[in-house]
């Protein structure tokens, strides 16, 4: 049984203010072995590939950890073995959105208590929350769990878009939100409209989507929250780290590099271009993904294939295996 949601209620004394979230982190794909359940072994192998290559953090359970299809105990098992694999080397970003508040803040608690340092909150898909309601909900999770939010946009999947005066509203009145993963890639000035509001140093503004993330960091970006992370770590780490350096040149030829990668992982509906690279790659046992999502076509199989040649010309250590060059 869910519990109920308690009435709003914002504590007065001060905090803390949490860690920022700056970097690459890696929006996980959930394995399923050949039975379709949750596959530990597989899980640990792409986290342990994710740490060793300098990844900032990890969100499990989130859009492309298949969350819709886990039930809530395969949900919490799913967050459970993040934090436990990740042991501490690196901080772990929980999925815990749901579009009932009530769930959220039970998923949040969950998060909580097994050691998550924030959740991922995705405006809540469905029910079409006008601004305000999206407002009550996210800092209603945030002040009954206690713990940091990551804010999610992504109104291709929802159909809710989380306007810029609603972020600048719940950052300025809730500590504990703490950052923004935007995936609205139609509208790159958001970044710079909200560095623009003078919000707090801790506040940052992450990409969620792969392909325009050189020009989110241009317009005032502060990371990534990848899907093309889970199979080139390695280059997507070392395309922030040019960022940073202010050595745009490697910057752009990393960037060229990844093109056909972050397109043909999206080439279909996304995990399952993933799913295909890491079970080809060898570090999932299966592509399987669960219904109503099917496994990547042929055609976007040779698409993730090609892509991966193309990674590897440019730097073989960039792809988990030679299998992809």
């Amino acid at each position: 049984m869910l519990a109920p949601v308690l009435s709003l209620c914002y504590p007065q004394e001060a905090m803390a203010e949490p860690a920022p979230f700056r970097g690459i982190f890696t929006a996980l794909a959930t394995p399923f072995d050949e039975q379709g359940k949750v596959d530990a072994d597989s899980y640990r192998n792409l986290i342990e590939y994710q740490i060793e290559a300098g990844i900032h953090g990890l969100v499990p359970v989130g859009t492309t950890g298949e969350s819709p299809t886990l039930d809530h105990e395969e949900h919490k098992r799913v967050i459970a073995l993040c934090i436990e694999y990740a042991a501490g080397r690196v901080p772990v970003i929980a999925g815990a959105g749901a579009n009932a508040t009530v769930e959220a803040v039970n998923l949040a608690l969950f998060a909580k208590q097994a050691g998550a340092q924030a959740t991922l909150q995705v405006t809540p898909y469905y029910n079409k929350p006008t601004q305000e309601g999206l407002y009550a909900h996210f800092r209603t999770v945030a002040e009954q769990s206690d713990l940091p939010v990551m804010l999610y946009n992504v109104p291709s999947r929802t159909s809710v878009h989380l306007e810029v005066a609603t972020v600048v509203r719940l950052v300025e009145n809730c500590p504990l939100v703490v950052a923004l993963k935007d995936a609205a890639p139609h509208d790159l000035t958001r970044p710079t409209l909200l560095a623009n509001a003078g919000l707090r140093d801790n506040f940052t503004l992450l990409s969620g989507e792969d392909a325009s993330l050189c020009a989110f960091l241009a317009m005032g970006g502060e990371g990534c929250v990848s899907v093309a992370s889970n199979l080139v770590p390695h280059a997507m780490v070392e395309l922030y780290n040019c960022h940073k350096k202010g050595d745009g040149k490697t910057m752009a030829t990393i960037r060229n590099a990844l093109m056909p990668l972050c397109q043909a992982l999206f080439c279909e509906t996304s995990p399952a271009p993933v799913k295909y690279g890491l079970c080809h790659a060898g570090l999932f046992q299966t592509a399987n993904t669960r219904l109503p999502l099917v496994e990547a076509t042929s055609t976007a199989r040779k698409k993730v294939e090609q892509a991966l040649t193309e990674v590897a010309r440019y730097n073989k250590s960039f792809v988990p295996n030679l299998k992809a060059a």
